[in-house]
């Protein structure tokens, strides 16, 4: 059994608790928080750092390459895709606006996309005028061939920058989240697993061995990670593979490059190359929630950095991870009411380091 110091301090009833402390689940808080000072938010997460894609992605401040801007506008039309793009590019200017490039690695050298077809170029004069509400730019994404050798990528037929995109660290950004959410008084139970959650009078979190915390509204910020919560929402996990090279002397590499609609993505961290990605060579098998790697598609993207990114280097490989994404039937988010005192921010698609901002101001407003 618990004490009463315990029962009257940790596990006290909350005016609202967030389930995850990922991007999404400390943006929430904070937005939350900005907005009405005097509620009380616990955040509960089961890890004892952030997990999920947080802290295991490329670390791209995404702003969306041009094959997967067009690819979303024939999936979805051009009204959700520009919903979503002025969504990533506010969300990637909010993060500026709170914390200073250096505290978080941030950098800003543009973003490149490498394309081998020259009949998509043919869409890109539409593409920037569409965005030019946006970015304010006359043209978002620009032809740079001259680049292709400068930056060693002499296999590649096309190179196309964006100015608006750029990568930093995500742990980090996590970090500086946290000592925001702290300075807020927003408070933690890391390491700790909900087993289960009932709604009556008011929301009672189940906890581990008879343990409950009680609140006013709960909001779930799981994203890959919410199925076991939330049965009927369309969220597929996908799992995105990632190497990093051991430094490479002489390295031409500099900024944040795009292949294959986005499957495939690459930047210099420093002189080393971190290459993730190429789910789309067995879709089936990265549908999982598993922190793992596997040797098909390390193999597979090793080859790819042999082919396109370095094909005159030599390179070590120093470390494999895995993040988990959540996906669905289309890219926009599920930022929502699911029942009288439950919502959900879930489904970021691989986008959350810019899209979480945002989604974090939606939820405030709802509650």
């Amino acid at each position: 059994m618990n004490s009463i110091w315990e029962l009257d301090t940790f596990y006290r009833k909350r005016d609202i608790i967030i389930i995850g402390a990922g991007f999404s689940g400390l943006w929430t808080a904070i937005s939350i928080k900005e907005k009405y000072p005097e509620k009380s938010v616990l955040i509960i997460e089961r890890n004892a750092i952030p997990l999920g894609a947080s802290t295991r992605n490329a670390g791209f401040a995404c702003f969306g390459s041009f094959t997967e801007v067009i690819a979303d506008s024939q999936k979805m039309g051009w009204e959700k895709t520009l919903e979503l793009v002025t969504m990533r590019f506010e969300g990637l200017q909010k993060i500026q606006q709170y914390f200073k490039k250096n505290e978080i690695d941030f950098q800003l050298n543009g973003g490149y996309e490498i394309v081998n077809h020259e009949e998509l170029l043919a869409q890109m004069d539409a593409a920037n005028e569409k965005l030019k509400t946006i970015t304010g730019l006359n043209q978002t994404y620009t032809l740079k061939q001259n680049k292709i050798q400068e930056f060693g990528l002499g296999k590649s037929a096309f190179l196309i920058e964006n100015p608006c995109e750029g990568s930093l660290h995500s742990g980090k950004l996590l970090q500086k989240l946290l000592e925001k959410c702290h300075e807020l008084k927003i408070e933690f139970l890391f390491g700790t697993e909900v087993q289960h959650i009932e709604e009556a009078d008011n929301v009672e979190v189940h906890l581990s061995a008879g343990l409950s915390v009680k609140a006013d509204q709960l909001i779930y910020c799981t994203n890959a990670f919410t199925s076991k919560f939330l049965e009927n929402e369309n969220i597929i996990p996908a799992r995105g593979q990632i190497l990093l090279t051991e430094p490479i002397d002489g390295l031409k590499l500099k900024g944040t490059f795009h292949y294959d609609e986005g499957y495939y993505y690459f930047r210099n961290v420093g002189n080393r190359i971190l290459l993730g990605g190429g789910r789309n060579q067995d879709f089936k098998k990265e549908e999982t929630t598993a922190f793992e790697t596997t040797e098909f598609l390390q193999h597979h993207l090793e080859n790819f950095l042999k082919e396109v990114i370095l094909p005159d280097n030599d390179f070590t490989i120093a470390l494999r991870w895995s993040g988990i994404m959540a996906m669905g039937e289309e890219k926009s988010p599920i930022v929502k009411q699911v029942s009288e005192k439950q919502f959900c921010a879930v489904r970021l698609s691989g986008m959350g380091v810019a899209l979480a901002p945002k989604v974090g101001e939606m939820i405030a407003e709802m509650i």
